[in-house]
């Protein structure tokens, strides 16, 4: 079974390993204060080196670039409502609009876009990187996050990632470079999506899915059926599902099969 903590989700997704690349960077003494972090804050930027970036002031800053949409470009941008933020947020292709619905299963605090722009060393000279994501999670700890597809990490990316790491670890965040899902994961998570906006349980289908499956894991299609109204059961379900409040195996198509438990809280489902 898949966890949705923030751990589980490294057990969601498919990731890359920019480990051998560290080797090409220059991390002699003192890189923490010559490597650099800019962010935009208010109307300006403001450049920390990395050594100093774990007290950046994350919540007041904006993403240091802008979102742009033009007729034939190779990626798709938008924006994408969190129901954990209550607001929308800039993506620039759908690989990331689909890491924005996970944050958001996995309640985030905060997500910023494009958070800062990373001026590193290499053994070839200097380079620049702005991640994609920059997570606040509901503990306030902070992941740092890339996304590309396995096929289109280039060594120079990869270098890039691995540079993204090791600030990350100076300032006590993680890193994790997303390159896919999980077999069902995404089509479990985009159907569990549609009812996750608040839902009023005006007729008492709550307490009734919650009695199903209290005696242990029963098939979604029983539990819907046990209801006295089956069809808008499986609705809220979907809900619960989603709110935690019941579990099942994100690993799994969801089906009428599917095993449903009793929720395992904020941390914890099956």
């Amino acid at each position: 079974m898949i966890r949705s903590d923030a751990c589980g989700l490294l057990e969601l997704a498919c990731t890359y390993d920019d480990s051998p690349f560290r080797g090409r960077l220059r991390l002699g003494d003192g890189w923490t204060r010559r490597w650099s972090g800019t962010w935009r804050v208010g109307e300006g930027q403001v450049t920390w080196p990395v050594r100093d970036m774990a007290g950046v002031p994350v919540l007041s800053s904006q993403p240091v670039r802008g979102f742009t949409w033009r007729a034939r470009q190779g990626h798709r941008p938008g924006l994408q409502y969190m129901v954990s933020t209550g607001r929308h947020h800039g993506f620039e292709s759908l690989e990331e609009q689909r890491l924005l619905l996970v944050l958001d299963f996995l309640r985030v605090a905060e997500v910023l876009p494009q958070p800062f722009t990373l001026d590193f060393e290499h053994v070839h000279g200097r380079a620049r990187h702005t991640p994609d994501f920059l997570a606040v999670l509901p503990n306030g700890d902070r992941w740092l996050f890339d996304v590309r597809p396995q096929g289109l990490v280039k060594d120079t990316d990869a270098v890039k990632f691995a540079a993204a790491r090791e600030a990350a670890e100076a300032c006590g965040w993680a890193h994790t470079v997303v390159t896919g899902w999980r077999r069902h994961v995404w089509s479990v998570l985009d159907h569990l999506s549609s009812q996750r906006r608040p839902l009023t349980d005006r007729l008492g289908l709550e307490p009734q899915l919650h009695a199903a499956v209290r005696g242990g894991p029963r098939p979604f299609g029983e539990v819907a059926e046990s209801t006295t109204l089956p069809v808008v059961a499986r609705a809220h379900a979907t809900h619960l599902l989603w709110h935690r409040r019941l579990g099942v195996d994100l690993g799994s198509p969801l089906g009428d099969g599917s095993l449903l438990w009793p929720g395992g809280g904020p941390e914890e489902v099956r």
